[in-house]
């Protein structure tokens, strides 16, 4: 349905619709080219109007999507730049210490607050849904400062391992592992603000602090350090992550503060942990399973090749999966909608949701993984010399990459429906899955085996996601199943 809104918006096309479309919409066999494309550029900026105009959920949904795909564009650059730059500052050797080192933190900081970010995104619009201000608002409280108790325990025992196995580690990497564990008390509380954000749709507040401003901290702390003349290894990009990390977690927080006062009436904080972490246990496995899936690779890599391999390998990875911001933007953009869908019994604009959301993470993601292969080895380059040998790596990570896409958010849908049992199952066995085969190709076929394990495992995983939503939901989930109306 149009809104009145969009029609004063494009005075231009509905005269096209009433007087000069017809004439341009005469005979097929006489539409000229021009013809043909005047009529397309007005149906777009129609549909553009409508969607900026309209307050429909589904125009706010896409609006969100649109945010999310900006903001993670705009991250992946910045994250890209950033690596482009540490590793010419840093070498490839040094490079690929601080990239083994992150990755631990990745993991055991996401790990640390027990699955709550997932919970919240879950939990926040029921509360709203059903008015219930008193939850929300000890929901926002309580689960941020679980998370800062978490993590302050796992920097705290990490810290404690490494001293007691520091023999045992090579010694390029105890310092950078030392400065690194100190920024996942932050980590974790920016993880749980991220949720806390899209549950309740403050997309902003939720994808900038960890994507916009972690990424240029970083940027700018390694400029400054450079400037006053540090030595560019491991261990001065540890230290500049931990002030990234900590000014953005606490950014957050305050802007977080503030969308409280200003947007949820007052109520005295009420708490429900026990059946938080009820809902967060089995989300703590999906987001484990997740980051398995994820960076498996780059610590069995790390483990079997040399630091210089590991930079070649993830720098090789992390460029193809640039399109992977498209899924989760989407994802981001439509897991509290599933979820608000779905409080009030509106099974019908879950469906309709759903099937958007493929499409909206299919056909982008597609389009970007055309345009990278074919940019494939002048990017690779941009990092340095010998970088471009992890081309190959390319061409088998997209395979995977784009089959995750051919089914849209599965895993956001089945969370947010109360179903994350068994994608939480779905999504442990294929990282069980991923952790084997990369054992087993890894020491002889190198970052080749990497590859094709880790392409593997994220077919494995977005078929049963898609089996267990069409089973449990009645939902199609693939873009085969999906096609858009032209």
């Amino acid at each position: 349905m149009k809104s009145a809104t969009a029609e004063k918006l494009c005075p231009a096309q509905a005269g096209a619709r009433n007087g000069e479309g017809a004439a341009a919409m005469g005979p097929p066999a006489s539409r000229t080219p021009l013809a043909i494309t005047r009529t397309a550029a007005l149906e777009i900026y129609r549909q553009a109007g409508e969607l900026l105009a309209s307050d429909g959920e589904r125009e706010r949904t896409q609006r969100d999507a649109i945010l999310a795909f900006a903001v993670r564009v705009l991250s992946a650059g910045l994250l890209y730049l950033t690596q482009v730059v540490l590793a010419r500052w840093m070498g490839g050797s040094q490079y690929g210490i601080y990239v083994a080192v992150w990755t631990w933190v990745l993991i055991l900081g996401a790990m640390s607050h027990l699955g709550l970010n997932l919970a919240s995104i879950r939990l926040a619009p029921s509360y709203r849904e059903t008015k219930d201000f008193g939850h929300l608002r000890g929901l926002i409280r309580g689960v941020r400062l679980l998370a800062l108790g978490s993590g302050t325990a796992v920097m705290l025992v990490g810290l404690a391992g490494i001293w007691l196995l520091s023999d045992r580690i090579e010694q390029n990497f105890v310092l950078p592992l030392y400065l690194a564990l100190i920024c996942i008390p932050l980590y974790a509380l920016t993880d749980v603000q991220d949720g806390i954000g899209r549950g309740n749709g403050w997309m902003s507040v939720a994808l900038v602090p960890p994507y916009i401003v972690r990424p240029l901290l970083l940027l700018a702390s390694m400029f400054a350090a450079h400037a006053a003349g540090l030595p560019m290894n491991a261990a001065t990009a540890a230290g500049g992550a931990i002030v990234a990390t900590w000014l953005a977690g606490l950014l957050q927080a305050l802007a977080i503060n503030r969308r409280v006062r200003e947007t949820i009436p007052p109520a005295r904080p009420e708490t429900g942990f026990r059946a938080w972490l009820t809902i967060s246990a089995p989300l703590l496995v999906i987001l484990t399973a997740e980051l398995l899936l994820q960076n498996t690779d780059i610590l069995v890599v790390s483990r079997f090749m040399a630091p210089a391999d590991v930079g070649i390998y993830f720098a090789a990875g992390k460029t193809m999966a640039l399109i992977m911001f498209v899924h989760y933007a989407v994802g981001s953009a439509v897991a509290h909608k599933f979820a608000a869908c779905h409080a009030r019994g509106d099974h019908e604009g879950l469906r309709t949701f759903a099937r958007d959301s493929v499409n909206w993470t299919f056909w982008p993601s597609l389009a970007g993984a055309i345009a990278i292969l074919a940019l494939g080895m002048p990017l690779l380059s941009l990092f340095g010399p010998g970088f471009s040998a992890g081309y190959p790596v390319m061409f088998i990570l997209v395979v995977g990459f784009l089959f995750r896409s051919a089914v849209g958010p599965a895993e956001f849908l089945l969370n947010m429906l109360g179903e994350q049992r068994l994608c939480a199952a779905v999504l442990f066995s294929a990282a069980m899955l991923n952790i084997g085969l990369n054992v087993a190709l890894v020491p002889n076929f190198g970052m080749i085996g990497a590859a094709v394990a880790t392409a593997l495992s994220l077919m494995t995983a977005a078929s049963l996601n898609a089996i267990v939503v069409w089973r449990r939901l009645g939902i199609k989930m693939p873009v085969w199943n999906n096609w858009p109306k032209l």
